[in-house]
């Protein structure tokens, strides 16, 4: 029966990184029409939407008494904004670099976020073990190799992403630190509020056309909203109930291969032989970063 449910647990974890891998495409083709603040800001209160009528459903199944959701709906509150403003500007980064990147080449520099959380954690205390060096290393040559052209320059777009995986990774330990004993669908609703509120207040000093031409991005608001934020979250939160956490990391990794994947078939992408090359160094390099977290949860 725990079998059966590991096995369950890491289907549903598996669709998200699979949804997580198509936004990409989603948001590279929003960019195109929709700035980048904006178009976060839609996205994310829609998110919050699909998880607050997940909540109310789950609640009344439940029989959760008002006095119990008000009590959990208000411990979320601050801890949730203060990560929301964290994800806004980690997002935000990650959509002003998509109209000069490529959905492949903006999967895998985010996904560097999984090597950069213990190499942050380090400040934090935490012990830098031989395989996060080692995965690190192999991710740095990865990187070099996408994003490092034989004239020796880093694009603009490629850096923006390279800030967005450092911010995503920061974003982790702060739900690590706030979030860990509070209701998580309602504190992910609270961050994505948050993300939400921010991303407006900085799509009115930022963007170049605030809130204007939606229209022309509904499909891709949609899937980037509806599904990114608010299904892929709740898989997440499902299928985490029942994987091994090191499972669950690798698991969630391969939303970079999925991002290329839907780069390739969708966009016609290609990233040539070095890019290739250095994806599958940063894959490597991700997954040697979580061999001693194996060990330990096996």
């Amino acid at each position: 029966m725990a079998s059966h449910r590991r096995l369950r647990a890491n289907l549903l974890l598996l669709a998200a990184a699979a949804i997580w891998g198509f936004a990409f495409v989603a948001q590279w083709v929003g960019a195109d029409v929709v700035s980048p603040f904006t178009f976060n800001s839609v996205r994310f209160g829609m998110g919050a939407l699909v998880l607050a009528v997940i909540i109310v459903v789950r609640d009344a199944k439940r029989g959760v008494s008002q006095e119990k959701r008000a009590l959990a709906t208000k411990a979320v509150i601050w801890p949730g904004l203060i990560c929301g403003a964290v994800l806004a500007l980690a997002v935000g980064f990650q959509q002003a670099a998509m109209p000069e990147s490529s959905a492949g080449n903006a999967a895998f520099l985010t996904a560097l976020y999984i090597v950069l959380v213990p190499i942050l954690g380090v400040f934090l205390g935490w012990k830098l073990e031989w395989h996060v060096v080692v995965g690190m290393i192999a991710c740095t040559v990865g990187l070099y190799l996408i994003c490092i052209t034989d004239v020796f320059t880093i694009a603009v777009s490629d850096l923006l992403l390279l800030g967005a995986a450092v911010l995503f990774a920061v974003q982790i330990h702060v739900v690590d630190r706030y979030g860990t004993r509070l209701s998580a669908l309602r504190f992910a609703t609270s961050q994505f509020i948050g993300c939400a509120l921010v991303s407006a207040v900085l799509a009115f000093i930022f963007d170049a056309a605030p809130f204007q031409h939606l229209e022309l991005a509904i499909i891709p608001l949609a899937y980037g909203g509806i599904c990114s934020v608010g299904i892929a979250y709740t898989l997440q939160v499902l299928g985490q109930r029942d994987a091994l956490p090191s499972h669950a990391a690798l698991i969630m990794s391969t939303e970079a291969i999925f991002g290329g994947i839907a780069g390739a078939l969708l966009l016609g992408e290609n990233m040539g032989l070095r890019g290739y090359s250095g994806a599958s160094l940063m894959i490597a390099g991700i997954v040697i970063s979580q061999l001693g977290s194996m060990k330990h949860s096996s």
